[in-house]
Formats: C-alpha cells, structure tokens, sequence
C-alpha cells in the first residue's frame, strides 16, 4: 500500500501536513512508569544491578546474550560496571522491569534513537530473566513503554532487531509492529555483521492496538491457573500492515 498524499501545485505528491498544532514532544522523563504487574523503574546500579546479574545467571548458557552488542557478564563487578555507564545515558534512556509481586528486577528495557523533531522513539536494549520470559510481566512493560511514547506526543513506535534473530521478530509482530523492511550490513557489532530487520507502528494505528493490549492484559483474560483465553497475537495480526 502506498502511503497517503497529496498533491502540491505542481501536481507533485507529498506527505500529508502534520495535524494542527502538532509539537515535537520532551524527551522521556527519567521516572517510573506503573501498571498492574510491573513497573518500569530508571536503571540504577546500586538498586538494581546485584539482583539482575543474579537474575540473568539463573539460565543454563549464554544464549540471550546472542544478539545483544555487550555481554554475557562473568561478574557481579562486570555487570554492575556496564549499568553504572549506560544508566547515565538519556538515550538509550534504561529502565529495570521490576515484577510487583516480589518487588525484584526480572528484565532490562530502553528507549533509544529518540528524535523529538520527527516524533520518533525506538524502543530496544530488551534482555529478560529465565522466569519473566513469555509472561504477561513482559507484555505489560512494552505496554507501558509504547503507551508513555505516544502519550507523550510520539508518532512513531520502532523495534529494531538482527534480521537473523527469530525470537525478536516474532515478539515484535506479536506487538502489533509491522514488518518494514531489512538494511543491509546496517551495523557491526561482536566482529560480526548485521543485517538490520525494521518494525513499528505509528500513532494512528495507536488506539486500535491499545485496545488488543488491554483485552489481553485483563485479568478474565487468564483461567485459573493463569493460562491465557486469548493470543495477543490474535488480536493484533489483523493490525499489521506487513507480518514480514
């Protein structure tokens, strides 16, 4: 499909005007962001750090460290190095996924590649515990971050991943982000290419995915023994522009 248009006095297509009165919006604040299982807390070396390598070493190998450009982290001292110098960025901008339940870390997450003028954020820098992988914790928290995003004025939503990293295009077309393309040898990371798959949804699309979030995240989504009714992935494929 091609995108919509207009013509100018040439008769020359170009994009739509930007709605009235649209703004670039502020930078993410650096503070928590709430939701019913988790909350997305800015990541802290000394609040965080000693329970997340905990967290990240209860895994039998290194496989999540995969397709990551940093780690595995041998030491607690390591680790902690690595969130002391990334936890002072802006951009990426981190936050530690804490499950309510117990009030521990169980995954890392960021905002990144933030551009305020065009209204685009990136959402990325994802690395979950063994026990929060493939649970509703980890639904909620890329919930909160795409809804603070476009709550903030955001148009563009972006997940970006190694086109060889299976899991992480599955995850993002079960996010309701359609498939846009791949770079080629976009980047180089562990003395390796990478090519670059591209996902994202826009702001338009926004309240409909919103909605497919929120149906999956209610608590009558889930039977007795936590099993859920309906996929997210249900009710999102019919969002996507592109499944890729």
């Amino acid at each position: 499909m091609n995108p919509p248009h207009t013509l100018n006095e040439f008769g020359q297509p170009i994009g739509l005007p930007l709605p009235s009165g649209w703004a670039p919006p502020p930078m993410p604040p650096r503070a928590s962001i709430d939701g019913r299982l988790c909350r997305l807390d800015p990541l802290d070396p000394a609040a965080h750090a000693d329970d997340l390598f905990a967290a990240f070493t209860a895994e039998d190998d290194d496989r999540s460290w995969t397709y990551l450009a940093y780690g595995p982290f041998r030491t607690p001292e390591s680790h902690r190095n690595w969130i002391a110098t990334v936890c002072a960025s802006n951009d990426p901008l981190f936050f530690a996924i804490i499950d309510r339940a117990t009030g521990k870390p169980v995954g890392v997450a960021s905002y990144l590649r933030i551009t305020p003028a065009s209204g685009s954020i990136e959402v990325g820098h994802l690395h979950y515990a063994p026990k929060a992988r493939r649970s509703p914790i980890v639904t909620e928290a890329m919930y909160l971050m795409m809804r603070a995003a476009f709550a903030l004025g955001y148009r563009r939503y972006e997940w970006k991943c190694d086109a060889l990293n299976a899991g992480s295009r599955a995850a993002a077309r079960r996010m309701g982000l359609s498939f846009e393309g791949i770079f080629r040898q976009a980047t180089v990371y562990k003395g390796r290419n990478r090519d670059t798959a591209w996902y994202a949804t826009i702001d338009t699309e926004w309240p409909a995915l919103r909605a497919a979030f929120e149906r999956w995240l209610d608590p009558a989504n889930f039977d007795e023994q936590g099993l859920q009714r309906i996929r997210l992935s249900d009710l999102t494929a019919p969002l996507l522009r592109n499944r890729s």
